[in-house]
């Protein structure tokens, strides 16, 4: 029985051993959060953005990691239902310890997270332009704000193609509802008239485009210079480009500017209707610069397949992926709140050949490209902001709006601060 015990003794202790040498391993790691749908209607887009986080931290290990620590990828799969986005952020939080999560594609997404990000006190970085009218402490937008894509697409089609008749056109969610609510006020302080402004909602993957590219073109009919200001998105974009060129609509008639339709969603199609046609964006693959060049390079070793593009999205996932490894430097720590402290301000390169800056908004500065879409499924650029524009998180063209700032440095600490009543509004999307 002496010789029993004894022998569960040194098990025991083997077993402690086993467990605590378990433990300092997962200690020496930085553990990354990679939430993006891998499977579902969203995965065309989401999978490319995994992918890259994956490069990045690649490329990071490569230099030695973080504080001396490699940096560890956990991968989860929201399977695109915006519910369980909020259960993966948990579990991801909660459960797997990361201390950063970079993830999130459409709005309904974002925000069903946002809680969970807000509660468990962690750091998300999302890559994908929105609709504003947010500022969340523990989020960083590295995608573009309205005032980064919609408004200067909008000015380009007026000031430079002469448009005076608008047809705004979306999917039915929030994002392109908020963002053309966005438009309608901008349009009509420019003094467009409310009857040159066609406001139009499909479900996603809408396909019979037939009525409504119809009455587009009734719309177009009248003498003014017309454009289209999408904000479909998805698979839908097809049949609509498709069916614009069966009624013989084309860029040079009705141009088209889109706000999500970049490289990744072009490739594999049948470009042919949709060349001539604009998009508007902070990155095109095309783009000339050294630092560009740099990243297709890697883009195309990592991945294994010199066919795969890069796109918009994943410029804004290297810039953020980038400010966290600096801010993480910088605080010594992977601890929130001392991240936090240490992101605004900080400034890495973009691919453009610029430098991206976090304002204490949380929004970053970036330049606006707008590109015409080529037979080769590439985006040409044919104008660009003369500099940086940081993204504004609240319009200034909505009167419930207007008045607000977001600034997370101390004292202030607010996401939308009233400068008209002095008070921090205290909501959820503060």
């Amino acid at each position: 029985m002496i010789c029993n015990l004894k022998h569960f003794g040194l098990g025991a202790a083997a077993a402690a051993s086993l467990w605590a040498g378990s433990a300092l391993a997962q200690e020496e790691t930085i553990k990354v959060g990679v939430l993006h749908s891998l499977s579902g209607t969203m995965a065309i887009s989401e999978t490319t953005l995994k992918d890259a986080v994956l490069m990045m931290i690649d490329e990071q290990n490569k230099k030695g990691g973080v504080l001396g620590k490699k940096l560890e990828p956990v991968v989860v799969d929201p399977a695109s239902d915006w519910p369980l986005f909020a259960e993966k952020a948990r579990e991801l939080v909660a459960s797997d310890n990361v201390s950063v999560v970079f993830g999130c594609w459409t709005s309904v997404s974002r925000k069903s997270v946002l809680p969970v990000f807000e509660e468990l006190n962690s750091i998300l970085f999302y890559p994908v332009q929105y609709e504003g009218q947010e500022s969340q402490r523990n989020v960083f937008y590295t995608g573009a704000a309205p005032n980064q894509q919609a408004i200067p697409a909008v000015d380009y089609l007026m000031n430079e193609e002469g448009v005076e008749r608008w047809v705004l056109a979306g999917t039915d969610y929030v994002y392109p509802r908020t963002t053309n609510q966005i438009l309608e006020a901008y349009l009509k302080m420019k003094g467009v008239a409310p009857e040159d402004i066609m406001i139009n909602y499909t479900p996603f993957g809408h396909s019979d485009w037939q009525t409504i590219v119809s009455d587009i073109k009734a719309f177009g009919s009248a003498g003014k210079k017309t454009a289209v200001v999408s904000t479909i998105n998805g698979d839908a974009n097809v049949p609509f480009y498709k069916e614009l060129a069966n009624q013989g609509v084309s860029a040079e008639d009705i141009p088209v500017v889109a706000f999500s339709v970049g490289e990744e969603e072009l490739a594999g199609l049948d470009t042919a209707p949709l060349v001539g046609h604009l998009a508007a964006w902070n990155y095109f693959m095309s783009v000339d610069t050294p630092e560009n060049d740099e990243f297709i390079e890697k883009w195309h070793a990592f991945i294994k397949n010199d066919d795969r593009v890069t796109n918009d999205p994943m410029e804004a996932t290297y810039i953020g992926f980038n400010m966290w490894v600096k801010a993480v430097e910088a605080a010594g720590t992977t601890e929130t709140d001392a991240v936090l402290d240490n992101m605004i301000g900080v400034a890495v390169p973009n691919l453009t050949g610029g430098i991206s800056s976090m304002g204490a908004n949380h929004h970053i500065t970036k330049p606006v490209l707008i590109g015409e879409i080529q037979d080769d499924g590439q985006i040409e650029t044919v104008w660009e902001t003369p500099g940086l524009v940081l993204g504004d998180e609240w319009s200034d063209y909505l009167p419930e709006s207007k008045d607000l700032i977001s600034d997370w440095r101390a004292p202030m600490s607010c996401g939308n601060f009233n400068v008209a009543t002095g008070k921090c509004g205290g909501t959820a999307a503060n």
